[in-house]
């Protein structure tokens, strides 16, 4: 089928995974003979063709990523555009609606949402986004007319920064797209108000992926004390105050993060109840711990601690390490919230690093959940890369 855009060409049998499902190619897998990559710009729409030519669908290229290709669309025809955009936007905004009472929580899941590259939060009137990649910067326009047309908010905000764009050769910078920057923002959950200045937020501003966790923590939870690690927020300590947590101890190594959770236990009614610990993570739980501190619920929700696979070996220590020092401080019947977004942890890694912590310390640990990413994250079975969250919610006997 005769097509617009130029071809892209794979070698024999690579695109037996695009037609399973996985939307991305690797460089590796490009005849470049046919179709040399560095004939392509960055961001430019490409029909993808399997070794003998014949049509697998519409994607955006890149010659300088290792990821060279990503599908956006099965159609062997057309290309990607505003309609296209908007039809997307448009069957994720009918999954969250069905899912939220208000408009707070992840819009658009990237490859999930058929949008591979963006990321957009809904904060009520506003939106915020992140491009990881050159074909959807190529898009902008186009998205944000998509997100004018389908939601219609006050203000979208873009928040374009981090390694994936460094590794596209994308630059960084922050700025509207729709209305005027704000200052910050507001989510919601359970009915608590969370403003977050954009000037000290990480990523897109909140994360809503672990809402639904923090919802059964809320059903499980008990006891008077909680401490709640790389805080960020507060979002696990606030609603804890709110709930069942007679005290509450925020541990975060950015100054903003602590003031900016002080602020919000104010406007919340919460700060009886709510301390912060303006502190590295790792020092603070061994100082409470000289201390004599106990706690009855203790949250573990650290960054990525294995960005890359050469550290891997190095990040499965920190998340033993951080697990034993969590344990040190529980109570004699407590609940350790632990939590991994680092794609290159698997959970049965997370699962031995919690067991040897319990060995080690001379604790007893039983499973009671396994957690993930909430349902406005997505997870494709065929990407297995769209399963980044993983968590355990235990109790330590």
């Amino acid at each position: 089928m005769t097509s617009p855009l130029p071809p892209l060409r794979l070698k024999r049998g690579e695109d037996r995974r695009l037609r399973h499902g996985h939307p991305w190619i690797y460089s590796n897998e490009i005849d470049t003979a046919q179709t040399p990559l560095k004939a392509f710009e960055p961001g430019e729409q490409v029909q993808v063709q399997d070794s003998r030519g014949e049509p697998v669908g519409i994607a955006y290229v890149n010659p300088h990523s290792l990821i060279s290709a990503r599908l956006l669309s099965r159609r062997p025809d057309g290309a990607a555009d505003r309609g296209l955009v908007a039809e997307r936007l448009r069957v994720a905004l009918r999954l969250r609606e069905r899912l939220y009472p208000t408009p707070h929580y992840r819009l658009v899941h990237g490859e999930s949402d058929g949008l591979p590259g963006l990321v957009l939060d809904r904060y009520g009137e506003v939106v915020v986004g992140q491009i990881a990649t050159a074909g959807m910067e190529r898009l902008r326009p186009e998205i944000e007319a998509a997100v004018a047309e389908v939601v219609g908010p006050a203000c979208l905000v873009w928040r374009n920064a981090g390694s994936a764009r460094r590794l596209e050769q994308l630059p960084e910078y922050v700025e509207a797209g729709i209305g005027e920057l704000p200052d910050r923002i507001q989510a919601v959950e359970d009915g608590l108000t969370f403003t977050v200045p954009l000037v000290s937020a990480q990523k897109t501003g909140w994360f809503y992926d672990q809402r639904a966790n923090r919802d059964l923590l809320m059903r499980l939870g008990s006891g008077e004390r909680l401490l709640d690690v790389f805080a960020y927020q507060g979002g696990w300590g606030l609603r804890a105050a709110a709930t069942f947590a007679r005290e509450v101890i925020c541990v975060d190594s950015s100054l903003p993060s602590c003031q900016a959770i002080e602020a919000n236990a104010a406007a919340n009614g919460l700060s009886g109840r709510v301390d912060t610990l303006h502190a590295d993570a790792f020092e603070a739980l061994k100082a409470l711990r000289e201390d004599g501190q106990r706690f009855d619920v203790v949250v573990l929700d650290p960054p990525a601690f294995i960005k890359r696979r050469k550290d891997h070996k190095e990040g499965v220590q920190a998340y033993r390490r951080i697990n034993q020092l969590a344990m040190k401080l529980l109570a004699p019947d407590g609940l350790l919230v632990t939590c991994s977004c680092s794609h290159h942890l698997s959970e049965e890694e997370l699962m031995a690093a919690v067991q040897d912590s319990a060995v080690r310390t001379g604790r007893h640990v039983a499973v009671l959940a396994r957690l993930q990413q909430g349902p406005d994250h997505p997870v494709l079975p065929a990407v297995a890369e769209t399963a980044y969250l993983k968590g355990l919610l235990c109790r330590v006997t």
